[in-house]
């Protein structure tokens, strides 16, 4: 497994230096300001084993056709510089993260097409656990040498799942917020839909806004049905790079509202494990 990570590494690397350069643009690039785009923005891409190949692949389709759409390069090109940098990574438990495509300038049909081609060429892979928290500092930390300088920073996590293993995710959280990185979240609901999981919880989308997201007008669009993945990730990617959250209207609640167990995840697989021994 981790042979053909390595390999998927050098490839995406071929891929990434075959596009343009970041100075090739008249943009002088230095250590202390990259070049500048309107938006940095990190795809965070579960791969947990909770998602079923068919699942990965519907998720990776509709990145693919995020790029080649014309109303998300409109979107790019609508801000004041006019192009975003773009990594795309890969994550299930502790220590199982990979960067698929490395930070790369878009900002034109041509170069969305580039991070196209290479999203679709990636070998599909499934990992142990779920640990949102490590996902995240992951994250955070490729902003440092992105070799841009963007006048937002953003995280965008997809997820069917709470979070398992590693650091408390709420810790993990105020420790990217705290780098004035916004987190947005793409919890994946599915599986509400037919027998839920040992691992799974319920009102996934209430645990993403109140244990996961953070940050300036951060938020959440949620995917409940196979055929919303396209719409979906092309509606949040539109929304990320025009730095617009949807406008969301709150359910009356009946009653006092529940708190959210942000070590639910935690506890389930506890439990498990306890019926395990």
């Amino acid at each position: 497994m981790r042979c053909g990570w390595l390999r998927w590494v050098l490839v995406a690397l071929v891929a990434w230096y075959s596009a343009d350069p970041p100075s090739a643009h008249g943009q002088p690039l230095t250590p202390a300001t990259g070049v500048p785009v309107d938006l940095e923005l990190v795809l965070e891409v579960d791969i947990s084993r909770s998602m079923d190949p068919d699942e990965q692949a519907l998720q990776r389709a509709g990145y693919v056709a995020a790029f080649r759409d014309p109303e998300v390069l409109r979107a790019i090109r609508s801000g004041p510089i006019g192009r975003i940098a773009v990594t795309y990574m890969e994550w299930a438990g502790t220590g199982l993260q990979r960067v698929v495509l490395p930070w790369t300038l878009v900002e034109d049909a041509a170069s969305g097409e580039r991070v196209a081609r290479v999203l679709a060429a990636a070998p599909f892979d499934a990992q142990r656990r779920t640990s949102i928290s490590d996902a995240l500092l992951y994250s955070a930390a490729l902003f440092t040498n992105s070799g841009f300088a963007g006048n937002r920073k953003v995280i965008d996590i997809s997820g069917d799942g709470p979070n398992n293993q590693g650091m408390a995710v709420l810790h993990a959280r105020d420790r990217v917020l705290d780098q004035g990185i916004i987190i947005n979240g793409l919890p994946i609901m599915l599986k509400q839909r037919w027998p839920s999981g040992f691992f799974d919880v319920t009102d996934l989308d209430i645990y993403y806004e109140d244990c996961v997201i953070g940050g300036f007008g951060a938020f959440i669009v949620t995917i409940v049905d196979p055929d919303e993945f396209v719409s979906a990730i092309r509606r949040k990617l539109v929304l990320e790079i025009a730095s617009t959250a949807p406008r969301l209207i709150p359910a009356q609640a009946s009653g006092p509202l529940e708190p959210t167990d942000c070590l639910a995840g935690e506890k389930l697989w506890q439990m498990w494990m306890q019926g395990m021994e």
